[in-house]
């Protein structure tokens, strides 16, 4: 199994996935423990600099608990931080360029927000599908609603995390629309525990979606 395949097979199983900014760091591991398996370095504050320095450590951070670390638009960055893959927007650097400077055997993820781009994702490796809810950290996106991840459940090409703001008060209701992965910044970043907010999240998903299966959308 190649480097990509094996990515390909960690992110089919993984369930709860971090945005979260460099600042965050002292409380990774934290939310590691808690069971987040996927964790996307997105701070558009810091130079390159800064940027690969926090790398670093979240990259040596999420090896060790065997999750998969991703870099937010920058798939330079990704390739030279030895990221397992990088996420871009939809205006963004398009996925195929994308993987060619990041290199094959990453992921590469896009964001969709519309039923057509989520159609149309089948170059990527995994989608964030939203904002679900209104949202603070994507100033001026208008909430989809849960019809959009009612959409991705039967149509997505390839596995897809419901995304904006997600909590642990309405994550029942998003798993109900369809979704089996969720993408958190707030309910975990600015949680008084993350880990047990982690916790929380990835027992609910898992009594939707028992470890070990695929779910009902391209994961399968």
């Amino acid at each position: 199994m190649s480097l990509l395949e094996t990515r390909r097979a960690r992110l089919r199983a993984a369930r709860l996935y971090l945005v979260c900014p460099a600042g965050f760091g002292p409380h990774l591991e934290a939310a590691l423990r808690g069971g987040v398996d996927v964790v996307q370095l997105r701070d558009k504050d810091l130079g390159d600099d800064e940027l690969l320095a926090a790398a670093a450590s979240f990259g040596a951070a999420c090896r060790a608990r065997d999750a998969l670390f991703i870099i937010n638009d920058r798939p330079d960055l990704a390739l030279a931080a030895k990221a397992d893959g990088v996420h871009v927007g939809q205006d963004d650097v398009p996925v195929p360029q994308a993987r060619e400077i990041a290199g094959e055997e990453r992921l590469v993820g896009l964001s969709t927000h519309t039923p057509a781009q989520v159609d149309a994702a089948r170059v990527a490796d995994y989608i964030g599908v939203g904002p679900v809810h209104a949202t603070p950290t994507k100033p001026g996106r208008a909430a989809v609603g849960l019809e959009l991840v009612v959409h991705a459940a039967a149509h997505a090409p390839v596995p897809f995390f419901a995304i904006g703001g997600v909590t642990n008060a309405n994550l029942a209701a998003v798993t109900v629309a369809g979704a089996t992965r969720v993408a958190v910044v707030r309910a975990i970043t600015e949680a008084e525990d993350p880990e047990t907010a982690a916790q929380e999240m990835r027992a609910r998903l898992e009594q939707r979606v028992p470890a070990g299966t695929g779910g009902r959308d391209g994961a399968t």
